[in-house]
């Protein structure tokens, strides 16, 4: 009789038991990268730093809210010289955007995918996209819950205008990227309230100066 009189109580409970938890990033596994292609080879890149604020319940992270800054200047191909190129005003303009955002509108359970629509920022235009993870789940080397997602999604440059008044660009440089994302990390209790400070920042995304 015990037991018929609290499970209407348990029933009701259960959804509060899905926690919100808070994803830390591993820095050393997490990719921003992307893939630009000339007319003879391919450029694989990747942007250094960054701060990532996701907060969701890991068994589903449907609801989560994502938001992503890049440091715009934190390019990276492995050519200094390049780099610095694309950081002037032919690309990216890294003095006048210094960065970029994403923030997710919906974030969904596809089957064995998570799908993530929110709005891209980048050189002073925003556009609205869809990005489909493939996720994971297991230990890591030192016996810690990981959680990894990984998504590729072609990217039209022009749209953002990005290298659009470059002779070098126009000469050489086609205008689809691919996006290329590996977010790995740890989901943690989020902080008890009054102790809401800012975490420590990661080597690889360090927080973004205003």
């Amino acid at each position: 009789m015990l037991l018929r009189s609290i499970l209407p109580v348990l029933l009701l409970a259960f959804p509060l038991l899905a926690q919100t938890r808070v994803f830390r990033v591993d820095d050393t596994h997490t990719v921003l990268g992307f893939k630009a292609s000339t007319l003879l080879f391919d450029v694989p890149g990747r942007f250094t730093r960054y701060k990532a604020d996701i907060v969701g319940d890991p068994a589903s992270l449907e609801g989560a809210k994502v938001h992503i800054d890049i440091e715009t200047k934190s390019v990276n191909t492995a050519n200094t010289t390049r780099d610095d190129h694309l950081r002037t005003a032919d690309f990216f303009d890294a003095a006048k955007y210094p960065k970029i955002t994403f923030t997710s509108q919906e974030v969904r359970k596809d089957g064995d995918r998570v799908v993530v629509k929110g709005t891209l920022a980048m050189h002073g235009v925003s556009k609205d996209l869809e990005l489909s993870f493939v996720t994971a789940e297991g230990m890591n080397g030192a016996g810690a819950r990981t959680w990894s997602y990984r998504a590729t999604l072609p990217l039209d440059r022009l749209d953002f205008g990005v290298g659009a008044d470059s002779v070098a660009a126009k000469i050489s440089l086609k205008r689809q990227l691919e996006l290329d994302l590996l977010l790995v990390g740890f989901f943690e209790e989020p902080p008890a309230p009054g102790k809401q400070g800012s975490r420590p920042a990661m080597k690889g995304s360090a927080p973004v100066k205003k």
